[in-house]
Parts: C-alpha cells; sequence; structure tokens
C-alpha cells in the first residue's frame, strides 16, 4: 500500500479507537478525524467542508423535524390508544406496541417513531402494574427493524443510495428496501413476541423528578365541541372510555351547575371541570376534540405570532395570586397568559378554573408566549417547578403532519422530486402551518449527528481518493475467494453489524459501503446485495446501547444494564443472518 493509503487506514483506525475510548462525544470525534485528515494532507481543504452541503444531511435532518410534527400531534397515539383498550394482556400489548412502532418506523425515522410511542408504553405498564422495561428494548429493536423498509426510515439506507447511484448512476428507490426489510420485520416481530422472556423482570429506571414531584390531581376546564364523541354518553360511559384517568368533578350547562351523577348524559358546549394526571387530561381533551378553556387566547398585544407554550409552577407564600381568582386578576388581558389547570393537595376543586381562590402551594399550569413566561411568572410570585414534557396546554394540528410526510414519501417514491428536496419542503410546511413550532423545530434536530455525518463524508471518502477501500475490499475478496455467493453477502452484513456498535450506524456505512462496493465488482458481483447487506447490517445493532439513538433513547427509562442488550439482541442478531442473507439474494440477484 501507499503512504497516503496508509495514512488514510491510519485515521479511520484512530476514529473508531476514540469511540471505543468514548472520552469526546461522537461529534467531536467526527471532528478531531476531520482535521487530523486536513493536517496529514489525505482531504484536500477544497474539500473539508462538502459534506455540509451533502443531500445526507438535509435528509436526515429534515426527518427529524417532520418525526417531531408527527409526534406532537397525537395522532399515532391515539390510534394505538384505541387498539389497546381493546388488548389487555401484556403479551398481547407488547406485540401491538411493537408492531406499531416497527411499522411506524417507515414512515418517520426510527427514532422519531420509537419517541412517538414510548408514551404508549408507559401507559400500557401502569395500567398493568408492569415494568415500563418489558416494552421498551423490544420496541427499540422493532424500530431498528421497521426502519429497514424505507429509504427513509433509517440514516443507513439513505447513505448506500448515495453510493449507488456514484456507481450506478441510479439511487434506491423509496420502497426497494421493502422486501429485505419486511420480512425481517415479520421475524423479528415473531421473535420478540416470545423472546421479551430473557430481559430481567427487576429492571426499573430511577424515579425521575417529575416522579418525585408526585403531582397528579390537575384540575382544568374544558368545553364539548360540536364534533366530539362525548356527546350522548354518560358521564360513566365518558370515564369508563378513558379508562378511569380522569374523574369528571362537575358540570356547567349554562349558568347551571349540572349534578355529576353517573346517568347524566353530554351535551354539546357542556363545560367539564375535569380532574387528573397532565398528561391523561391532554389525551381525554385531545381524543375527544375537548375545548380547553382560553386556549389560544393567551397571548397579550404585540405577541400575537410568538410561539405558545406552557410550564408548571408553585404559587409562593408572597404571591400575588393568593387569596385571588384568575378571573379577578384578568390574567389574560393584563399578564397576556392563560392559567389553563391548578392542583392542590388534599382538595377536590370543583369550580371553574376561571372561579379557584388561589393559595399557597398551590400548583399551576400557565400557557402563554414562551419568551414571555418566565417574566410574568416573577411578576406573578410563582416559582416554575422542575422541567418535565406538560402537553397540556399546547395545540395541534392533528393529521396534517401526517398528510404532510404521505405527500412527501408519494413525491419521492414517483419520482416527481429527490428525496432532499421533498423532505426539506415537508420539514418546511410543518412548520409554516404550525403543526411544528419552530423552536421545537430546531430543537427536534439532533444536530450532533449532523455535524458527525458533515464532517465524516470527506474522512469516509479519502478511502477511496487514496484507493485505501480497494485495498481492503481486494483483501476481503482474496478471504472470500472460495465462499459461495452467499457466503459473501454474510462475511458483508456480519461486517457491518460488528463494527455498529463501536461506531454510530451512520459512521459505519460511510466507511463500509464503498468497501463493500469494490468487494463485489473484485468477485465479478454486482454491488446492489452487498450494498443493501451493509445498510442491513449497520442498522440492527442488538448488542449494546450505543450503537444507535434507540437503544440510547430506552437505556435510561427502561432502567437497563449494558449486558441486558446482548440477552436480547445476540439471538435476534442471529436471526438476521440467517434470514437475512438469503432475503437479500432472492431479492437482489448478484449476477
Amino acid at each position: 500500500m501507499t503512504f497516503p493509503q496508509w495514512l488514510s487506514i491510519a485515521t479511520l483506525a484512530g476514529m473508531m479507537a476514540l469511540f471505543l475510548w468514548g472520552r469526546f462525544r461522537y461529534d467531536v470525534t467526527a471532528v478531531i478525524a476531520l482535521l487530523a485528515a486536513l493536517a496529514i494532507g489525505i482531504v484536500k481543504p477544497a474539500d473539508a467542508f462538502k459534506g455540509f452541503a451533502d443531500d445526507i444531511v438535509i435528509i436526515v435532518g429534515s426527518a427529524l423535524v417532520i418525526s417531531a410534527a408527527v409526534q406532537r400531534s397525537g395522532a399515532i397515539e391515539i390510534a394505538l390508544g384505541f387498539v389497546s383498550r381493546r388488548v389487555k394482556s401484556v403479551r398481547s400489548q407488547l406485540l401491538v406496541l411493537i408492531a406499531s412502532v416497527g411499522v411506524s418506523s417507515a414512515l418517520v425515522k426510527n427514532v422519531g417513531a420509537l419517541a412517538m410511542l414510548m408514551p404508549a408504553a408507559f401507559q400500557m405498564a401502569k395500567k398493568n402494574d408492569t415494568n415500563p422495561s418489558v416494552f421498551l428494548m423490544p420496541m427499540s429493536f422493532a424500530s431498528l427493524l421497521g426502519g429497514l423498509m424505507t429509504l427513509v426510515g433509517t440514516s443507513p439506507n439513505i447513505i448506500v443510495s448515495r453510493v449507488r447511484e456514484e456507481m450506478t448512476g441510479k439511487p434506491f428507490a423509496m420502497f426497494d428496501y421493502f422486501p429485505t426489510g419486511f420480512g425481517l420485520l415479520v421475524v423479528g416481530l415473531v421473535f420478540l413476541r416470545f423472546g421479551y422472556r430473557l430481559l430481567p423482570r427487576d429492571r426499573r429506571a430511577a424515579p425521575t423528578m417529575g416522579e418525585a414531584l408526585n403531582i397528579s390531581g390537575y384540575v382544568t376546564e374544558a368545553s364539548v365541541s360540536e364534533s366530539s364523541p362525548a356527546i350522548g354518553e354518560t358521564i360513566a360511559e365518558f370515564t369508563e372510555r378513558h379508562d378511569n384517568q380522569v374523574t369528571v368533578m362537575s358540570l356547567l350547562r349554562g349558568d347551571v351547575h349540572g349534578t355529576v351523577h353517573p346517568t347524566v348524559h353530554l351535551r354539546e358546549e357542556d363545560v367539564l371541570i375535569l380532574s387528573g394526571e397532565p398528561d391523561a387530561l391532554e389525551r381525554v381533551i385531545a381524543g375527544d376534540r375537548l375545548a380547553l378553556t382560553g386556549e389560544g387566547k393567551a397571548m397579550g398585544q404585540g405577541h400575537e405570532d410568538d410561539e405558545i407554550g406552557v410550564i408548571e409552577a408553585v404559587v409562593t407564600t408572597n404571591s400575588a395570586l393568593i387569596g385571588r381568582t384568575a378571573g379577578r386578576l384578568s390574567l389574560r388581558e393584563r399578564f397576556g397568559v392563560n392559567l389553563i389547570a391548578v392542583s392542590r393537595a388534599g382538595e377536590h376543586l370543583t369550580r371553574k378554573i376561571g372561579q379557584i381562590v388561589l393559595q399557597a402551594g398551590d400548583v399551576v399550569v400557565i400557557q402563554g408566549p414562551v419568551a414571555l413566561l418566565p417574566d410574568r411568572l416573577s411578576q406573578l410570585g410563582a416559582l416554575p417547578l422542575a422541567a418535565r414534557e406538560m402537553r397540556l396546554g399546547k395545540s395541534k394540528r392533528g393529521w396534517l403532519p401526517i398528510l404532510i410526510l404521505a405527500v412527501a414519501m408519494i413525491a419521492t417514491a414517483t419520482g416527481i422530486v429527490p428525496v432532499a428536496v421533498a423532505f426539506f419542503a415537508a420539514a418546511g410546511l410543518v412548520v409554516i402551518t404550525g403543526a411544528l413550532p419552530v423552536g421545537e423545530a430546531y430543537e427536534a434536530v439532533e444536530w450532533p449527528i449532523l455535524i458527525m455525518l458533515a464532517a465524516l463524508i470527506p474522512v469516509s471518502e479519502s478511502l477511496q481518493t487514496t484507493g485505501a477501500s480497494d485495498v481492503i475490499a481486494t483483501s476481503l475478496a482474496h478471504a472470500a475467494a472460495m465462499l459461495p455467493p452467499w457466503g459473501a453477502v454474510a462475511l458483508i452484513l456480519v461486517a457491518a453489524m460488528a463494527v455498529t456498535p463501536f461506531l454510530n450506524n451512520a459512521a459505519t456505512v460511510l466507511v463500509m459501503a464503498p468497501i463493500a462496493a469494490v468487494f463485489a465488482h473484485d468477485l465479478g458481483y454486482r454491488p446492489e446485495a452487498f450494498l443493501i447487506a451493509t445498510a442491513m447490517g449497520a442498522g440492527c445493532d442488538f448488542l449494546t446501547p450505543i450503537g444507535h439513538q434507540c437503544n440510547t433513547l430506552v437505556f435510561g427509562p427502561g432502567g437497563y444494564r449494558f449486558s441486558d442488550y446482548a440477552r436480547l439482541g445476540a439471538p435476534l442478531s442471529l436471526l438476521v443472518v440467517l434470514v437475512g442473507t438469503p432475503l437479500i439474494l432472492w431479492t437482489w440477484p448478484i449476477h
């Protein structure tokens, strides 16, 4: 090998060592690798930053924004909740969850699909008095398998599509991955349905600050709209349909308090005083299309276009709120904020929100322009509580994000526009239409992932520009010369699976895809099967919590240990190799 080839391989080896060491975060490690490649001359200064303009970065970033919009809409969670009420056993609920996250991962990026459905897993676990750990790791593995089915399900698929386009002039289409990905998903679902027993039953996450606060008895006020499915139901039927997670504390019909009797039928424009946990209240209000009192009217003059948010706060002993009601204080008119929920320890509140006389120690949920909330809390003498996600009072756009995503997928599948353009446009539309506030859109983008991708693209390309990938691929080809075709494909699949736990899955493909392409050429085979094998292997890290964001996402909430992943993941990895190899060869002939 030439000296530049040795330098290129040494740079990647050093990068892998840094990933293993874990001293620096993966994006910092990628930047170090890029700086080193520039310093030793294997990457030219003119090519150093071209990764930031690469379509991959645009597609991955846009997919994360779209996923956040779909997650915020609550549409998938509502649909899953409808099913879960009819499925009672833990094993059946597990199957519903893993199938739902698997299918959803084909539509949105797998980490976004997993984040969308994790709240449903916690709800089911709580109702069954089961550890969420029973559901979370199987859901993570199902999301990885589901992401294999489409171009946008996972980053490796996007990257190998670009490699194929560079080699043959034709990228992989949206659903070219479907036959192999769907086959692996079905096999994986069957395995996870029974194999979840391999997980220890005593795993439990440490209590969060939100759980430590133990604030659950919030009271809020909502009216029954003309399109609500609650119309005509009795109060008993209403609460039973929502699994008794909320209680109707009072009913107001006109100016008269209605009797809170289980047999009373709900009518349009009835005002309900509801009590329950914030998430339960949010699900009932969103699912039954109830109108939260004052929602959308919490903006002061000059702040009509500001992003609206909610914050949880406690009324202090010197607060201006003590002894007064929200109506008397004219919170909306004077302060530009809205009181949407109140919790008082040891007391059941039955009055309208605007008529509750507040006391020191009350916990309130305030809605208003995000930029104004800290200042308004200070003026009112209320202290914000430890941060926890509060969805109550956040506006939604229902099925609009899913409609936008569907149009984008159809546009790319039919070849009307390139993938990057379609998904960038979709991400822009969910922000423009208000389906996702600008602030949340920026928060949804995993900037470290994008920085890593942009920095590694020129570094990985140095393997090709120096010819090092040809040398490595030729060495592998010599080792595989005596293997049958299925053995050669399996070799690439196993190699990608082995490298992924030590690198990020996207980084694995950036390194392995060019090698796999040259490997196929040296053996006289078509490259598609080997590129698909690379993407499948890189997308299937079931052995560690660090190889993929999905595994990392459930690590803490599930209370897992590092070794727990291999207990369930090792047999699943073996299944992927045994089933995936013939599926790849059947779908993508190598001759």
